[in-house]
């Protein structure tokens, strides 16, 4: 559900693969949900819902929804890669696997102006069945060998970003090629041009 490539270094992102992951990007650099507008910017970026969805309903208590399940996404998607602690990692399984049953929102198809079939929303999202999309994303990302294979950290320096490697081969190394990758090769340049002048 990529939008694109970052360029700057506080946009939203939407390239690590899995919204799950997506939603693990929103802490850096920075807190991203720092309002309700940047999470509902963020929900309709992710796929959650279709563009042109009312979320006039959204209150702060959904941005303490959404924290809470990205911190416990974050303890699952780290232990799948490293050795976490077991009881954190068994009390996020569990509050993950409780959001999960949530049904996510119901979705219909209407004719749109041009009489093309287009995907809305039956009735304005909960905040519960927006979470319950995103824990199902993490609970069918880390029960998938194959996906979980793919789940790689991003090589950059302080990069804390999570995605799932679907590059040919799985060479990938960065969260992005834009942003770590480019901060990489300049740094790379940087160091032959040093030793040349040494």
């Amino acid at each position: 559900m990529a939008l694109g490539t970052v360029t700057v270094p506080h946009e939203l992102r939407f390239d690590a693969g899995r919204i799950c992951l997506d939603l693990l990007a929103t802490t850096h650099p920075e807190e991203r949900f720092d309002s309700v507008e940047v999470l509902c910017t963020w929900i309709v970026g992710a796929g959650l819902v279709p563009p042109g969805t009312s979320l006039a309903h959204a209150d702060p208590g959904w941005l303490v929804g959404f924290r809470e399940l990205r911190d416990r996404i974050g303890q699952l998607v780290r232990g799948a890669l490293t050795p976490v602690p077991r009881s954190s990692y068994d009390l996020a399984l569990v509050r993950v696997n409780e959001i999960a049953r949530t049904a996510p929102p119901a979705p219909r198809a209407v004719r749109g102006e041009d009489g093309v079939l287009v995907r809305e929303l039956d009735g304005p999202p909960e905040c519960a069945a927006l979470l319950g999309a995103i824990a199902r994303d993490a609970v069918e990302l880390l029960t998938d060998p194959v996906a979980r294979a793919g789940l790689r950290q991003c090589e950059g320096d302080n990069c804390p970003i999570f995605y799932v490697d679907s590059s040919r081969g799985r060479r990938r190394r960065w969260c992005s090629s834009e942003v770590c990758g480019n901060r990489e090769r300049v740094a790379r340049h940087r160091r032959r041009v040093a030793l040349t002048r040494a």
